[in-house]
C-alpha cells in the first residue's frame, strides 16, 4: 500500500467538498430508523499504540443521502491499507467487544483468503453489506444487528455482522442472508461465533451455514 494512501487513511475524515458540507442546500429526504456511526482503525505505527488510540469515530449520519455523502467521500474498501477496519455501528455502541450491547453477543463472519480474487469485488460486496444493515433488511423483526466490519488483513479479508446475543433463532435469519448479501457459492461457510468464545483457544463455532 503506497505511503501516499496511508496518510490519507491515517487521519481519516470526509472529504471537505461533499454533500454534507452545505447545510443550506442540504435537505434529508430519506431518514433512516436508526442512526450511524462509522468508525476506523488505523494500521498501528509503533507498539507503544493501543487498541483505543487507533478506533476513532468519523461521522454520525441518519439519512440516505448523508450515508451516500459519506461513502463518496472515503477510500473504497479494496484501497484501505493492511491491518487497518472500516466499522458502521449504530449510535451509542462502540465497535468493541466491551460495548454494554455487544457483550452478550457475538459475530457472523466470512473470511475471503484469496486476496487478489477478492480485489475486484470487495468494494461492491462491502456495499451490499453496508445497505443491508441500515436498510435493515439484513433481518425482519429480530432487531439484532448491532454492527458491519471490514478487517483488512495479509491473510484474509474479513466482513463480519456484530449482534446483540446469541439466540440461536434470532441469527440464523442474519446468518442466512449475509450468505446472499456476500454472494458465497453453496461451499463457502460462513460462522457464528460469541465474543467471549472468540477469546478462546480452541473454540468451534456456534453456527456454521
Amino acid at each position: 500500500m503506497s505511503e501516499e494512501l496511508n496518510k490519507q487513511t491515517e487521519g481519516l475524515t470526509l472529504a471537505e467538498d461533499t454533500v454534507l458540507t452545505n447545510k443550506e442546500e442540504f435537505t434529508a429526504k430519506h431518514p433512516l430508523n436508526s442512526k450511524w456511526t462509522l468508525w476506523y482503525t488505523k494500521p498501528q505505527v509503533n507498539k507503544s499504540e493501543n487498541w483505543h488510540d487507533l478506533l476513532k469515530p468519523v461521522i454520525t449520519f441518519s439519512s440516505v443521502e448523508e450515508f451516500w455523502g459519506i461513502y463518496n467521500s472515503i477510500p473504497p474498501a479494496n484501497q484501505l491499507p493492511l491491518k487497518s477496519d472500516y466499522h458502521l455501528f449504530k449510535e451509542g455502541i462502540k465497535p468493541e467487544w466491551e460495548d454494554e450491547k455487544n457483550s452478550k453477543g457475538g459475530r457472523w463472519q466470512y473470511a475471503f483468503s484469496n486476496r487478489r480474487e477478492v480485489q475486484s469485488v470487495i468494494n461492491d460486496l462491502w456495499l451490499r453489506g453496508l445497505l443491508s444493515v441500515i436498510g435493515e433488511t439484513i433481518e425482519d423483526d429480530e432487531d439484532e444487528v448491532n454492527g458491519i466490519v471490514l478487517n483488512i488483513r495479509k491473510q484474509a479479508i474479513r466482513i463480519g455482522i456484530w449482534t446483540k446475543d446469541c439466540d440461536d433463532a434470532k441469527l440464523r435469519t442474519v446468518g442466512e442472508r449475509l450468505r446472499k448479501v456476500l454472494r458465497l457459492a453453496d461451499d463457502q461457510k460462513i460462522d457464528f461465533m460469541s465474543h467471549d468464545d472468540s477469546n478462546k483457544k480452541g473454540s468451534e463455532p456456534q453456527i456454521l451455514l
